[in-house]
């Protein structure tokens, strides 16, 4: 089966809330990118209790070697009052994190009465953002920002999340000149591709690889006593990424160790993005395991580029 290109951390989880240097009930998804010779992870926070008056926050966290961390102990995402009327930026989780230049740019849902929209931030430092806007109307669960323009235009990836019933979550493209206003929408995949990604499907940030752009997504099976949050994977045109070269068939990491079964949300692995060294043929994924522990599976680079072309 398909979910042992990836293979689990042997000391999973890596971090855990009481790792946490404040108080918190979880920690979990988080976006992900290489930063001055080091890992940066911005994490997902619920603390226990409240943290300046917030319930949620983002933090980022350093590593030298992609296992042990320093988490700084301030927020670097928090909620914002950026509208006139109203509030839409009530649980602050779910980062994906873009590097563009010298800037990285953070997308989160901004959660609000009809559902999250989407709101973006930048920053240089990991100490600071600056906000930018709302970059997709409620109910959009976060766009994925590709790392440079196709074609001339930026390129998202996101997950609208209108209507109700089984098929409620679908991936979609659209391009943008300015990374705030964006169109030309295409539907790129929608769920039921594959019997266990039948309910929904969203993406994570797309990397560039010269077997196309890898992107890592999650699909969630609705089993008759619950859902199973899975990896799925698949290869987009470098020149057109609307095109899918392939995609895996079966999941590439299915919940199956006790930390990603049991916990806030059980049976989820659940990720924003991965890191990919093509040197060492290595893809490394940073996931969070039933919305409460964060987890790292790594695997050969190669290999799932080829489970991909091969439908495998």
């Amino acid at each position: 089966m398909n979910e042992f290109i990836l293979h689990r951390y042997e000391n999973n989880p890596i971090i855990k809330p009481e790792d946490f240097p404040v108080p918190a009930d979880s920690v979990m998804n988080c976006g992900q990118a290489y930063y001055k010779g080091k890992i940066v992870l911005i994490v997902s926070v619920i603390y226990r209790g409240l943290l300046d008056g917030n319930k949620t926050g983002i933090h980022a966290a350093f590593s030298d070697d992609g296992i042990h961390f320093d988490i700084d102990k301030k927020p670097l995402c928090k909620s914002v009052d950026w509208l006139r009327n109203g509030k839409y930026d009530g649980w602050v989780i779910d980062p994906r994190l873009t590097q563009i230049g010298d800037e990285y740019y953070i997308c989160r849902p901004g959660q609000g009465p009809l559902g999250p929209c989407a709101l973006l931030e930048k920053t240089k430092d990991f100490k600071s953002v600056e906000f930018m806007g709302c970059i997709a109307l409620p109910a959009n669960r976060v766009p994925c920002i590709f790392p440079e323009k196709v074609g001339g235009r930026y390129v998202r990836l996101d997950r609208p999340m209108f209507g109700s019933g089984r098929n409620r979550g679908e991936i979609w493209i659209s391009y943008s000149p300015d990374l705030k206003y964006w169109g030309d929408h295409r539907l790129l995949l929608q769920p039921g591709f594959v019997p266990y990604f039948d309910f929904k499907i969203g993406p994570s940030v797309p990397v560039k690889t010269k077997y196309g752009w890898l992107e890592i997504f999650h699909g969630v099976w609705d089993t008759c006593a619950d859902t199973r949050y899975s990896l799925g994977a698949m290869l987009l045109d470098l020149n057109d990424p609307s095109k899918i070269l392939g995609y895996t068939k079966s999941w590439i990491l299915t919940p199956q160790a006790d930390y990603e079964m049991m916990g806030h949300v059980s049976n989820v692995c659940f990720t924003c993005g991965c890191l990919v060294d093509e040197e060492k043929d290595k893809v490394s994924v940073y996931y969070g395991a039933a919305d409460e522990r964060i987890c790292l599976a790594t695997g050969s680079l190669s290999e799932l580029a080829d489970a991909c072309l091969k439908g495998i």
